[in-house]
């Protein structure tokens, strides 16, 4: 059985839904917080069952039977993210699964400048460790970022944010329908996978413009100093750490972290990866999420 954590979240759950078109629900489960919230699952014969992370008990339960376990991982940073992923790595490997995956990023190094990445180091080095095959997802950096950054700019005509450098921002359907694709053709990758990002590395110069043919109305570029832009987030309420984690991502890209293109997503899923542009005018058209 292909178990799956984190299914009701973003891409845990287009993961779920591409897996169905590959794999018999019967052989599905997924390991969410709020069984409730997969009842949609449970109801097309995939099995539900409660698993926490923090919970090892019921990782246990949650991961009964499994051949693979695919790890999403999780919303936060630091030394918590990475014992809770060790956390699910053990309990995995004492599951007895074949395999383990895990969503990884692109960018993911020990020395990277941006925290999540170091965070999803740490976690390869645990798998490495974990005595049971695996494999690291290196998904490109998630296009929904570039969407969040972007914020009002439409309606200002101004996108102010830190210097920064190329991105492959990549979209979370394409990265679920390759996890699927992984998942399908177990043993495909040992290790790491090489990076699965689009065809174009993107600077918010180029997203600027991207949004403002998709609008009509011209958005302009500005560039904030490092520090004006963590007193704007301060500002806003986010705590120093939170600030300075979310600064490491300009610090990274002006860095080259997350410039690299390569074609493995392409040759997964079968296609061309969508674009940012199809991402964007999505979530700037009338009734997309603007």
């Amino acid at each position: 059985m292909i178990i799956v954590t984190g299914a009701t979240g973003r891409l845990g759950r287009q993961i779920v839904e591409r897996l169905l078109v590959r794999v018999p629900a019967d052989r599905i489960g997924v390991s969410v917080r709020d069984p409730q919230k997969a009842q949609a699952f449970a109801d097309r014969g995939i099995r539900v069952r409660h698993g926490s992370f923090d919970d090892p008990a019921g990782l246990a339960h949650a991961f009964e039977g499994a051949t693979q376990v695919l790890l999403v991982s999780v919303d936060r940073m630091g030394e918590e993210a990475v014992r809770l992923h060790r956390t699910a790595i053990e309990a995995a490997a004492t599951a007895g699964a074949r395999r383990i995956l895990y969503t990884s990023h692109m960018g993911a190094d020990p020395a990277s400048r941006f925290q999540a990445c170091r965070d999803h180091a740490a976690t390869e080095q645990a798998l490495s460790k974990s005595g049971v095959p695996w494999t690291a997802l290196r998904n490109g950096f998630h296009a929904s970022a570039a969407v969040q950054f972007l914020g009002h700019a439409a309606a200002s005509g101004s996108l102010v944010l830190p210097e920064d450098g190329p991105v492959s921002w990549t979209a979370h359907a394409d990265l679920a329908d390759a996890a699927a694709a992984v998942l399908a053709d177990e043993g495909r990758f040992d290790g790491p996978t090489p990076p699965l990002t689009s065809t174009q590395a993107l600077t918010f110069d180029d997203v600027a413009g991207l949004a403002t043919a998709a609008t009509g109305r011209t958005i302009t570029r500005a560039t904030a100093s490092d520090e004006v832009f963590r007193d704007q987030l301060r500002g806003n309420g986010a705590p120093a750490g939170a600030a300075d984690q979310v600064l490491g991502i300009f610090e990274a890209a002006r860095a080259g972290e997350f410039a690299t293109v390569d074609p493995t997503l392409a040759g997964l899923i079968g296609r061309e990866p969508t674009a940012l542009r199809a991402v964007l005018s999505e979530y700037l058209s009338p009734d997309g999420g603007h």
